[in-house]
């Protein structure tokens, strides 16, 4: 069959064209450049411990460089509002943790609203702490350390990594349940070597952090804030056990600035659900005490807002206020 001239030319022209836009699909697939996470907190810190265990075989799977940088500062408040300045293209992600929604009220002052201008993307895990303490507290449980603690009130000295930390406010939390009193010590640096010199004598710390002096008889551990025990440590109970109700965990997860694309958004929450449900990943995070987790983009939205709301109430109740 002979096909017109102005016919053949027009098919010529579409097929020439077909490569053009092969590539132009190819280079608009998502990633097709490397992606930065940014922790705000520092190299070594349980945040970035995971942002990198994830950035690994996030680069294997989607075939670009997913980095971790660290930006520390004002509870995370920094690299966060570096994630939400940021172009919503998916190239700029923030490792985030309970630190976010705590700091909606902490700092009243912040030029963005976390929960307004984020779009969740993944939960990766639960981040439990412990209530530990120096073996000279004769306390042994949580309901004898509450009668210990309001047999001794304004007497014992708990320690925390700051004012309007999550571990300062589980501390608050316990405090507006139960009605303890204790004298707070905010530390720039670590507090262990002072919990385990006895110069303080309780604190709420991760599980990594405190793990082996527990393993060690260095310190005791009396509870776990979480509403179940974690595998590392099955003998502790949960705090809720004895305080109905109480629950304090943390977690971490990637979100993105608003108005990244929905497609985006779902290619990281299916990958990043993909590698947390691992069996050599789930060992990993389980090793250290922050119990893998799975949720959907509106789930882990429907997270944020909860926590938003529960430590407002908390930091309100306290009337903690920072400067």
């Amino acid at each position: 069959m002979k096909i017109p001239r102005r016919q053949f030319l027009s098919f010529a022209a579409v097929a020439a064209a077909l490569p053009a836009v092969s590539r132009l699909a190819r280079g608009d697939a998502y990633p097709s450049r490397p992606v930065r996470i940014i922790v705000g907190f520092p190299a070594a810190s349980g945040p970035d411990i995971v942002a990198r265990l994830i950035a690994q075989p996030l680069s294997e799977r989607l075939r670009q460089q997913f980095t971790v940088e660290d930006r520390p500062g004002a509870g995370s408040s920094i690299a966060a509002q570096d994630v939400v300045s940021a172009p919503a293209d998916g190239y700029m992600l923030l490792m985030a943790t309970a630190a976010n929604t705590i700091n909606t009220t902490l700092y009243p002052n912040l030029s963005f609203d976390f929960e307004r201008d984020i779009a969740p993307v993944a939960v990766i895990n639960g981040a439990p702490f412990l209530l530990i303490v120096n073996p000279s507290v004769p306390a042994k449980t949580i309901p004898e350390f509450i009668s210990y603690a309001k047999a001794s009130p304004g007497k014992i000295n708990l320690a925390s990594p700051g004012i309007g930390t999550t571990p300062h406010l589980c501390y608050e939390l316990l405090k507006m349940m139960t009605g303890i009193d204790l004298v707070h010590v905010p530390y720039r640096a670590s507090f262990m070597s002072d919990l385990i010199g006895g110069q303080v004598q309780c604190a709420f710390s991760t599980v990594p952090q405190s793990i082996e002096y527990v393993r060690s008889g260095k310190l005791r551990a009396l509870a776990v804030t979480s509403a179940v025990r974690v595998e590392t440590l099955p003998d502790v109970p949960p705090v809720g056990q004895s305080v109905p109700g109480y629950e304090a965990d943390s977690w971490f997860g990637i979100v993105a600035p608003k108005g990244t694309s929905p497609a985006i958004v779902n290619t990281l929450n299916v990958e990043i659900n993909a590698i947390v449900a691992d069996p050599k990943m789930k060992v990993q995070l389980v090793g250290l005490g922050v119990p893998p987790l799975s949720k959907s983009p509106a789930e882990f939205g429907k997270l944020i807002a909860e926590y938003t709301e529960k430590w407002a109430k908390v930091i309100k109740f306290a009337g903690i206020k920072l400067g």
